[in-house]
């Protein structure tokens, strides 16, 4: 049955410009215990989150990440990191080294951050926020970990605005159900033809969106991505961060 909690998932919009209304810090840290609800693999509880609140470092923050003013102008600016180096302190605690490279420690580290981070997303929605994920933090990670001063064993994952909304975007139509569940086995046999229908209304909603209309299907945007090179740097950054994939 259809609920109050489902309906609010189901209506996420990214938004991208706020009131000027703040976010009060007992608030926020409301949240970020909403977010530490969240399911942690091997109880790692991998994230560290950096409210950036110096207007200075946020302007460069923002530079770096491709002029996002809303970065800029939001009431709130997290950057969520994933984060080995605490586990590695416990190691040192009780006398033990810590294996540090392991490829394992990265991926359970990285989705960590990212089921809090939706948890945390889920519960300012909840309140009347609006939030919009900050993914380009990672065209310069190294400059933004010199930013926020990030120790050796933290690597920033993305950025996250949060405000109470100042404009009501339209809800971005996602794939149908069919392409993205499969019972049993990966079979893909009548996607393509489902992909076919799902680009005309991509199409649609972006030529009657209320802002930044544009002419593109979701299989031409997915195309484009793929077919260059997407932040070859984050190798060898994540490498020297101590993340050396074992």
């Amino acid at each position: 049955m259809i609920n109050p909690t489902i309906e609010l998932l189901k209506s996420h919009r990214s938004i991208r410009k706020f009131t000027d209304q703040p976010i009060e810090q007992d608030v926020l840290h409301e949240l970020i215990r909403a977010g530490q609800g969240a399911a942690t693999s091997s109880f790692l509880q991998g994230t560290t989150v950096i409210q950036v609140t110096r207007p200075e470092v946020r302007a460069r923050i923002a530079e770096l990440a491709g002029n996002q003013s809303y970065i800029i102008d939001a009431p709130e600016y997290l950057v969520f990191c994933a984060d080995v180096r605490r586990s590695s302190q416990c190691c040192e605690m009780h006398g033990e080294d810590a294996t540090e490279g392991m490829t394992e420690q990265f991926i359970i580290a990285t989705v960590d951050v990212a089921l809090m981070a939706q948890n945390v997303v889920i519960a300012a929605e909840s309140m009347g926020l609006g939030i919009c994920y900050i993914g380009a933090i990672r065209n310069n990670p190294a400059l933004t970990s010199e930013l926020l001063q990030l120790p050796h064993g933290v690597y920033p994952v993305f950025g996250l605005c949060l405000g109470y909304p100042d404009q009501d975007p339209e809800i971005k139509p996602r794939l149908p159900v069919s392409v993205v569940l499969k019972k049993d086995v990966y079979d893909d046999a009548e996607d393509l033809d489902s992909i076919t229908d799902y680009d005309a209304h991509i199409r649609e909603y972006y030529r009657t969106r209320t802002s930044n209309n544009k002419a593109v299907s979701w299989s031409e945007q997915m195309s484009g991505l793929l077919s260059r090179e997407s932040r070859p740097h984050m190798r060898d950054f994540l490498a020297q961060r101590g993340f050396t994939m074992r």
